[in-house]
């Protein structure tokens, strides 16, 4: 497969760190593993991972999806972008793709690179919203269309740490440096074909998402190719 090369336009320039299990749905068809071996007992802090630079591809450019998957799984959510000091710089919004699976196989500690970090597989917004236009993040909702069809909305206000509490629950532990990105979570599909799992895309769709109400951040929009061998 060839290279992938960010762009240059991207408008973000530190680490960009994902968060599992902060969706309810999730988190409850979770819950029965976490008191089995290894664990024993729920994750207390936010479980964090990182999307490398080699998965970032600005909005508008195709996306090469390996040809041993016959799919690859949408992750619609929104990136808050961290300025000095802890501050927020502002909002965009990403699709964090990744190859199907389900929580067994990723596990809630392992760093899950192999199903999240291939070339180009995290897609990112070009407009970068101000953090002053957006002062409750949580309160948007997001819609995923493939192919123009409606397939997948998301209520961040549904996920189970909201970004005030994100934050200070990963500020424990860490500290996000300017430039960084946080996402607000992932959700999996509530009803109709694709219940209880993230909507699903092939080599060929064009997948967008937006946020409606909230025009400053824009469409991202991807339209996956099959990658040269």
């Amino acid at each position: 497969m060839t290279a992938h090369i960010p762009s240059p336009d991207l408008p973000i320039h530190g680490t960009v760190y994902g968060v599992l299990l902060n969706s309810q749905a999730e988190w409850q068809a979770a819950a029965p593993l976490m008191v089995s071996a290894p664990y024993q007992a729920p994750p207390k802090a936010p479980v964090l991972y990182i999307k490398t630079a080699n998965t970032w591809t600005l909005s508008e450019h195709a996306i090469a999806v390996p040809s041993h998957l016959p799919a690859v799984e949408i992750g619609a959510t929104l990136g808050v972008v961290l300025s000095e000091q802890g501050a927020l710089r502002g909002y965009l919004l990403l699709n964090d793709l990744s190859v199907p699976h389900s929580v067994a196989e990723q596990g809630f500690y392992r760093p899950p690179v192999k199903y999240k970090c291939i070339d180009g597989f995290l897609g990112i917004g070009a407009q970068l919203l101000p953090a002053a236009d957006l002062p409750d993040p949580n309160a948007i909702t997001l819609e995923v269309r493939i192919n123009g069809t409606l397939c997948q909305t998301v209520q961040l206000g549904q996920m189970r740490r909201l970004l005030p509490q994100l934050l200070a629950d990963v500020g424990e532990f860490m500290t996000l440096q300017a430039g960084d990105v946080l996402m607000l979570g992932l959700d999996v599909c509530h009803d109709g074909p694709e219940a209880e799992r993230r909507p699903q895309a092939v080599v060929g769709d064009v997948v967008d998402i937006h946020a409606p109400g909230v025009p400053g951040l824009g469409v991202l929009r991807h339209h996956l190719i099959g990658a040269v061998a």
